[in-house]
């Protein structure tokens, strides 16, 4: 008898072994994959400039330095969106579209990133203070960052400004998250292309 039971007990744990291989082998869902836009209509903008630009990648904090996409429910709290990334690191994309908008512009010599082997007149060096959506309370995309206009013959700064834009949320599924921040950022990119215009 004790023989029997110590045989059903083996069974049993095998059995179990095996479900939960099985389940191991069962893939996640896959997450959402969603994309910023980089502005295209700058019929508004004034002069233009024959400087050529690099735009380094943003720093970011830990929270933001990710595929993630940030959601507050309050303001000391830290969520990321279910089932939905970016299409790349955040600091990562949000430089290939800053570049895109200055190529969009049709008013600048050149624009670049590192590596690109341009002889570069200034550096756009930026930090994302702020790439979120708060869900409690007043409902809305928040897009904040830090720039700095650096002359790269000199090493100085030339200018320096925070951005910070918002648009509100009119829900808080994905894809209304993924739209606040994105408008957001098109403020944000537009103001930084005609600040930086008006300082090169």
């Amino acid at each position: 008898m004790k023989l029997l039971n110590k045989t059903l007990v083996v069974m049993a744990m095998a059995s179990t072994m095996m479900v939960s291989g099985c389940n191991s082998l069962i893939p996640f869902p896959p997450s959402n994959t969603y994309d910023l836009t980089a502005p295209r209509d700058f019929s508004g903008l004034k002069g233009s400039s024959r400087a050529q630009i690099l735009i380094l990648e943003p720093s970011a904090l830990k929270a933001l330095d990710s595929q993630e996409i940030v959601v507050k429910p309050s303001s000391s709290e830290v969520e990321y969106l279910a089932k939905s990334q970016w299409s790349d690191r955040l600091p990562k994309l949000v430089q290939a579209k800053l570049i895109e908008t200055f190529e969009n512009t049709d008013r600048i010599r050149a624009v670049a990133k590192p590596g690109e082997g341009l002889v570069i007149d200034y550096q756009v060096v930026s930090d994302i203070r702020s790439f979120e959506a708060s869900v409690g309370g007043v409902k809305q995309a928040l897009v904040s960052i830090s720039v700095k206009l650096v002359s790269d013959r000199t090493g100085k700064v030339v200018r320096s400004k925070v951005f910070t834009e918002t648009s509100p949320l009119s829900g808080t599924g994905s894809l209304d998250i993924v739209f606040g921040l994105d408008k957001a950022f098109d403020k944000v990119a537009r103001e930084m292309v005609s600040w930086t215009f008006s300082g090169i």
